[in-house]
């Protein structure tokens, strides 16, 4: 070979080696302005949605309590769920494209066929257009816009993340409640931490931790070893806190029940590790430190009681199921009519049925707040929607839930579950038992929206890696 052309060369490659250290240099700020750029598009499209959740802080709120059904005058992070919707519908019309898939339209819009059905043919069709309204919100709408917001694993990682946010600043004010004596009025002690959402809307705080908990719960179990899983697992402990002193047997269920199947869902060793350390952490929280033992044992030892001395609460409780299985049995197909339960109740309701709840506490009067829904969302659009309204709002859900599981299941065992399909999954099981002691009402209501636009959203969607 001609030495000249070997110097040559070697000139070249030393240029060479310059110009690949300057292009890759080039490479990396064009890829720092990408970097730069795609976080600037990330947080205007999820800006909306994450200011749903941010508006959920705002004290009182109006808006029904947890025994208010359908009810309710509305909150800002309502309005700013409208925006969601408005700012969605705008991008779905500026693309041009079909925003969602056949199978989602069809799974989302199924609720649509049982309330427009439950409010055509209810008595007073001019009263239960607001519960159409309601009923679109918070299962058709708002989901859908969720769904729509969501691009990626770190759209929803940031999500999820702004859950246990939420969680843990709500939480931080129903601990300094109880701590004070600020909260709401338990056993004649105003003990009960509520956070923001006050003594009508005893549930609200409770239900805000518990999907804060699901969610780092889900993050844990299904991040890399690093500091996100550090953080997620110090946010989900922290959260047991204010969930143990919200004093909800409900929110209590509903939360074990689905970390327990996040966690077999992860894997069965891993499941009996954490359950030791659980256990352990329990005996510390109300055993050594006493956080509110003797009212946490009682309460505890109360769900027990449900069947042999139930008190008053569950005695009420029990009525209303009745009462609302008196409904569907009058009307099986359509129901009553939306939001027509208070109207029916006392035709159906045995004598057994007391004629309020108390509330007091948490910068409240002490009032006597009526029994307005079943405290069971099941059978609350049984008795109002039919049998037809129940198949059509429970089927898309079951659906949901079926195709969260074929996801993130259906796969490879060596592969290890994503942490977004142990989010989506948990949060949808944690609001699905949850519906069996509770119904839609109060402040916290449009985040029901939230979470079952993020379950939709690994559900019913071609998952794509950040």
């Amino acid at each position: 070979m001609d030495p000249g052309v070997v110097a040559s060369g070697a000139g070249l490659g030393t240029g060479a080696g310059t110009d690949a250290g300057a292009a890759g240099t080039a490479g990396a700020d064009a890829d720092a302005g990408f970097g730069v750029r795609e976080g600037a598009r990330r947080a205007v499209r999820l800006a909306p949605v994450l200011a749903v959740i941010a508006l959920l802080l705002v004290p009182g709120g109006g808006g029904a309590g947890s025994q208010g059904g359908t009810g309710g005058t509305g909150t800002v992070a309502d309005a700013a769920s409208g925006l969601l919707v408005l700012v969605c519908l705008v991008r779905a019309v500026r693309s041009g494209a079909r925003p969602l898939t056949r199978t989602a339209a069809v799974v989302l819009g199924l609720p649509v066929l049982g309330v427009c059905l439950a409010a055509v043919t209810s008595n007073d069709p001019g009263a239960s257009l607001p519960g159409v309204a309601r009923y679109l919100q918070i299962f058709v709408l708002v989901p859908a816009a969720v769904l729509l917001s969501v691009r990626d694993r770190r759209d929803f990682a940031v999500l999820a993340w702004a859950l246990v946010g939420l969680g843990l600043a709500e939480g931080a004010v129903g601990v300094a409640q109880y701590a004070t004596g600020t909260g709401a009025s338990y056993q004649g002690e105003d003990v009960r931490a509520v956070g923001t959402f006050g003594a009508t809307d005893v549930m609200g705080m409770a239900t805000v931790v518990a999907y804060g908990l699901v969610a780092a719960t889900g993050l844990a179990l299904g991040g890399r070893p690093g500091r996100a899983r550090t953080a997620a697992v110090a946010c989900a402990v922290l959260l047991c806190v204010p969930l143990v002193l919200s004093f909800s047997r409900g929110a209590w269920i509903a939360t074990v029940a689905t970390c327990g199947i996040q966690l077999l869902l992860a894997g069965v060793r891993r499941a009996a590790r954490v359950a030791a350390v659980v256990a352990a952490l329990g005996v510390v929280l109300v055993g050594g430190f006493g956080v509110g033992s003797a009212m946490v044992e009682e309460r505890v030892a109360s769900i027990t009681r449900v069947a042999a001395a139930p008190d008053q609460s569950v005695t009420d409780r029990y009525t209303l199921w009745a009462a609302a299985g008196r409904m569907w049995r009058e009307e099986p197909l359509t129901g009553v009519g939306l939001k027509e339960f208070p109207a029916y109740r006392d035709a159906h309701a045995s004598l057994a049925l007391s004629s309020g709840s108390d509330t007091a506490g948490a910068g409240a009067a002490f009032t006597r707040q009526p029994l307005l829904s079943p405290h069971n969302m099941y059978l609350l659009v049984l008795g109002e929607q039919g049998l037809i309204g129940l198949l059509a709002l429970a089927g898309g859900w079951a659906a949901l839930l079926a195709a969260a599981l074929r996801r993130g299941w259906g796969r490879s065992r060596a592969r290890p579950v994503p942490g977004c399909a142990l989010v989506a999954t948990g949060l949808l099981v944690w609001q699905l038992v949850d519906f069996c002691y509770a119904d839609i009402g109060g402040p916290s209501t449009v985040l029901v929206s939230v979470v079952l636009g993020l379950a939709a959203w690994w559900s019913l969607t071609e998952v794509r890696r950040a």
